[in-house]
């Protein structure tokens, strides 16, 4: 059985190497257009940065 919290810890965020702002996949971006639970694969390539406006190939995955 899987609990709201087991699905929420196959979330990952990623941050932007330029700013510093984290995009949280269980968070999303709704203010930017996207709905909370998406995922790093489904954010469209030429999404912006809402704090510094690079593509997402100037982020990485937060391990920490």
């Amino acid at each position: 059985m899987t609990t709201m919290l087991d699905a929420s810890a196959d979330f990952k965020s990623y941050i932007c190497l330029i700013c510093g702002w984290i995009y949280n996949e269980a968070e999303g971006a709704p203010n930017d257009g996207l709905a909370p639970g998406t995922r790093w694969a489904d954010v469209p390539d030429d999404w912006l940065c809402p704090e510094c406006h690079v593509t997402k190939v100037e982020f990485a995955m937060n391990e920490f």
